[in-house]
């Protein structure tokens, strides 16, 4: 069962006037407000929109978002609902806040092979938090820990909240990352490039994954309202989208 469909409309009973709620249920099969934005600017992947669901494909080990928004977004939570249907390697499912251009902090539970030092390769799986450009290899870690992968052929829910520089993250409504600041001195900031993640988009993705993507909502005090409660058709909708805006 799929958490936001039952939490949709609290979310319209309980924000105030000024908080904007944007949604994405897919169910229009509209893709206009996405653009994808791929590590190290790979080849574009492969999403589909199938029932009212995003359905995407990736085969290889290099992340792939779809993102949404602008850089006057500001502080806000976004949340999604995932089903991973296969993994087909080393692989990650992600969530993306402050994105802009090819800059972004995300989040994501994945499998990676860790090499510390000397010592040999380990296969761990885990859920990092880090900040960087996406068009490069170096990035700065907010938090990580080791974390079981999510769960195939069954609906997960990933939320990450971003408020001024303090980064929090749930993974199944457990906060797997508490409130975390992310601060670099603006010496590094400058030397670095950094553009200090105050403001930004949304985005989520994969690596290594075929999974469905739905309800990915977004809601804050400068968040642009869209969408809302929708009634599913009962006909398959299949939408092959294949000129996505890129960076």
């Amino acid at each position: 069962m799929k958490f936001t469909r039952v939490t949709i409309l609290l979310f319209f009973l309980s924000f105030s006037a000024s908080a904007g709620i944007f949604i994405e249920t897919f169910d229009n099969g509209d893709l206009e407000d996405w653009q994808e934005l791929v590590q190290l600017n790979q080849a574009s992947g492969f999403w589909e929109v199938v029932d009212g669901e995003l359905h995407a494909v990736s085969r290889e080990t290099f992340v792939r978002l779809l993102t949404t928004g602008d850089d006057t977004w500001e502080n806000y939570t976004v949340e999604f609902d995932v089903k991973p249907l296969k993994k087909h390697g080393i692989g990650e499912i992600s969530i993306a806040v402050r994105v802009q251009g090819t800059w972004l902090v995300y989040c994501t539970v994945h499998d990676p092979v860790v090499i510390i030092g000397d010592d040999p390769a380990v296969h761990e799986t885990r859920m990092d938090c880090v900040a960087g450009d996406l068009h490069d290899i170096v990035f700065t870690p907010l938090d990580g820990a080791h974390h079981p992968l999510l769960k195939l052929n069954k609906w997960s829910h990933l939320k990450l909240d971003v408020s001024g520089n303090i980064f929090t993250f749930w993974v199944n409504e457990k906060q797997v990352m508490a409130p975390t600041e992310f601060q670099l001195p603006k010496i590094v900031q400058d030397r670095l490039g950094f553009p200090g993640f105050l403001t930004g988009g949304v985005g989520f993705g994969l690596a290594n994954y075929t999974a469905r993507f739905d309800n990915i909502t977004v809601t804050g005090d400068g968040i642009p309202n869209k969408g809302g409660l929708a009634v599913r058709s009962k006909g398959k909708l299949a939408i092959m989208w294949g000129n996505l805006k890129r960076f």
